[in-house]
């Protein structure tokens, strides 16, 4: 290659990572607009300057206890919750190396609503806090008996949460229909919502979250050297086996925290990494960092739908992103074609 090209190839690279750069900056733009709004619309409407005021400096009128007290913490809640569904759908696409993945192929989802139909059944799932460690425990479970058996290929553990999720829901199913009780304890969790989720006890399931969104940025360089396979992989340095350990865990501990706190919500891990895959570039960094600041946006903007949709209450956010996922998916695959998948 002559001089020119190298030049111009340095020229071209210094303009992607300025246009990523450029986009990035865009998304975390839009992310505090949205959670701005989100804080402001409502039953009762806080103006947005209001609402930053209540933030910034707190007076203790209706508007400000608002926004502290409840819609600041549910938008926080969103964020955490948006971008631990986006990110672990990135990581499993990326492991599984199929891009329908999504966080809840692992069985999560299914052993989170089974651990809480167990423990209504023996009164340990009686409250928010009992359903939040119920919910965790299942998903931790059923996520490590998953990996044990099928951690030798990305298909294998596929296949294997596929079916031990029929069977988790086959069998809470069972006991839901026999006891009454259990079914009106299972039924507020199962739709995923973010109403009046902020008053449960968060420290831990937000603390988590970040530690491992902090996390899957540390592994994605790793994660990079895997998608050229397992041979480049371990050519370029990368233990294969370490990598696919660790991205199970971080997987499993995002999507547990986040569906325990906030119930099965749909379509975020699916659609996001798909509409950030383009300006990502085939660098899962980038695509770490897109899904992370694009998750909360969508959840956000999903929030906020489920609270003006009907006038005499909430639809719970797991309906409205199932009503928003399916057509932003069927946007991306005509907008960039089945590349984009």
């Amino acid at each position: 290659m002559t001089v020119a090209g190298r030049a111009s190839g340095r020229t071209g690279d210094r303009r992607a990572a300025a246009r990523q750069v450029g986009l990035l900056v865009a998304g975390l733009v839009l992310l505090a607009v949205v959670a701005v709004l989100s804080m402001g619309i409502g039953a009762r409407h806080v103006p947005p300057s209001e609402a930053v005021r209540a933030l910034l400096d707190y007076q203790g009128t209706d508007d400000h206890v608002i926004v502290r007290d409840v819609r600041g913490p549910r938008s926080l809640l969103a964020i955490a919750v948006g971008a631990a569904l986006a990110v672990s759908g990135a990581l499993i696409q990326t492991l599984a190396r199929n891009p329908l993945a999504e966080p809840g192929i692992l069985g999560v989802t299914a052993g989170a609503g089974f651990a809480i139909t167990v423990g209504s059944a023996l009164g340990l799932a009686a409250g928010q806090a009992g359903q939040l460690g119920s919910a965790v425990v299942g998903s931790v479970l059923t996520a490590l008996l998953v990996a044990a058996v099928g951690r030798r290929s990305p298909l294998r553990l596929v296949l294997t949460g596929v079916a031990l999720t029929a069977v988790l829901s086959g069998v809470a199913l069972g006991l839901r229909l026999m006891l009454p009780d259990v079914f009106d304890t299972y039924r507020f969790w199962s739709v995923g919502s973010l109403a009046a989720r902020e008053q449960a006890p968060l420290a831990l399931p937000l603390t988590a979250i970040a530690v491992c969104l902090l996390g899957a940025l540390l592994l994605s360089r790793a994660l990079n050297a895997l998608t050229l396979g397992e041979s480049v992989a371990h050519t370029l340095g990368a233990g294969v086996g370490r990598v696919r350990v660790a991205s199970l865990v971080l997987i499993t501990v995002l999507c547990a925290a986040a569906t325990a706190v906030a119930g099965p919500i749909l379509f975020v891990g699916l659609i996001v990494p798909h509409l950030v895959r383009r300006p990502a570039a085939g660098s899962v960094p980038w695509l770490i960092l897109y899904t992370m600041v694009l998750g909360p946006v969508l959840l956000l903007i999903a929030d906020i739908g489920s609270r003006v949709l009907l006038p005499t209450g909430e639809v719970p956010v797991g309906i409205v992103t199932a009503f928003l996922g399916g057509p932003m998916l069927i946007w991306a695959v005509r907008r960039f074609g089945a590349g984009s998948l």
